[in-house]
């Protein structure tokens, strides 16, 4: 995959409160994650999504590049940092449970 697997994750997370809370758990996950003890996520971008209409409640937005599709697998099947990250997050009032995490991935066809 010679444009890497590219992958936004939004969450809805009422408070401002959960919401900061998470931006720091993604801060603890970025240090942490490591493949054969290495880092292996290309990027890593995590923010507070616009207050705007077009954000139906979506209110925290990561943006993660992998080199290959098998790294993101690692990333959700295996990587003990972002396990812990999804667990710490449950308690930061995401609404309507799973249906409060939208995730979607792909390779880039147009890029800059």
């Amino acid at each position: 995959m010679a444009n890497g697997i590219n992958r936004i994750t939004l969450f809805k997370v009422p408070s401002p409160e959960g919401q900061q809370k998470l931006l720091e758990a993604f801060k603890e996950m970025q240090t942490g994650s490591k493949k054969d003890g290495k880092p292996y996520i290309l990027s890593l971008s995590v923010g507070q999504a616009a207050d705007d209409p077009r954000s139906q409640g979506w209110t925290v937005v990561a943006e993660t590049k992998f080199a290959s599709l098998d790294d993101m697998r690692y990333y959700d099947e295996r990587d003990e940092a972002h396990a812990a990250l999804r667990e710490k997050a449950k308690g930061y009032g995401i609404v309507g449970g799973p249906a409060g995490v939208l995730t979607v991935y792909f390779e880039a066809v147009v890029s800059s």
